[in-house]
């Protein structure tokens, strides 16, 4: 997640970095294209790279090269890459935010575009089915379902924080119902009330 990271740690994350790169690099470490190779790396929120790094993720791009932080030897990575960001790249490139070059590199094959949660309702009670599978593998839970009435106050919710927020809502009701369904009880004080409501 490009957005998680701060800009002094995005490239050596990326790239990997040599022993005495910066204060407290006591040895060397592979960044994710070195780990990727052969494979797919996903970069979630890349409309969040700083300049520098959108140079850098350019020539791995074009010429599958990159160094590692501190180093001087060139280091090739084959490596499909897969984007994603919430953002809106082209006025981003508008705005001289994001390179053009690089826009284009990674649309090379055609962009995917994923419309937000509050416009396409009826995906909600399968993703909801999902999280809880993943909830009671991942959280030791026990939940056979959502109540009708849970499904329908999450339908009608606007989902601003898109997938990931129905994720989170989902994993902390699994947490705290105290039944094996999810009740509108369990819901949120936000979602349970109604506010926040889809046109």
């Amino acid at each position: 997640n490009c957005a998680a990271l701060p800009e002094t740690l995005i490239e050596s994350e990326l790239f990997g970095y040599e022993k005495g790169a910066f204060t407290g690099a006591a040895a060397g470490k592979p960044g994710r294209f070195e780990l990727a190779e052969g494979g797919t790396i996903f970069l979630d929120e890349i409309g969040d790279l700083t300049p520098s790094t959108q140079v850098k993720l350019l020539r791995v791009l074009q010429d599958r090269q990159f160094e590692r932080l501190g180093g001087t030897q060139t280091l090739r990575a084959d490596v499909r890459v897969l984007a994603a960001t919430h953002r809106d790249l082209e006025a981003l490139v508008r705005e001289g935010k994001f390179r053009e070059d690089l826009f284009y590199r990674l649309h090379a094959h055609g962009a995917i575009r994923i419309p937000p949660l509050r416009s396409r309702h009826k995906d909600i009670p399968v993703l909801v089915t999902r999280f809880i599978e993943q909830a009671n593998k991942e959280q030791q839970t026990a939940i056979d379902g959502a109540s009708p009435d849970v499904i329908r106050k999450l339908m009608n919710y606007k989902w601003p924080g898109n997938v990931r927020e129905l994720r989170n809502v989902v994993f902390r009701m699994c947490l705290e119902a105290e039944g094996p369904v999810l009740e509108v009880g369990d819901l949120p004080d936000h979602l349970r009330a109604g506010t926040d409501i889809v046109p």
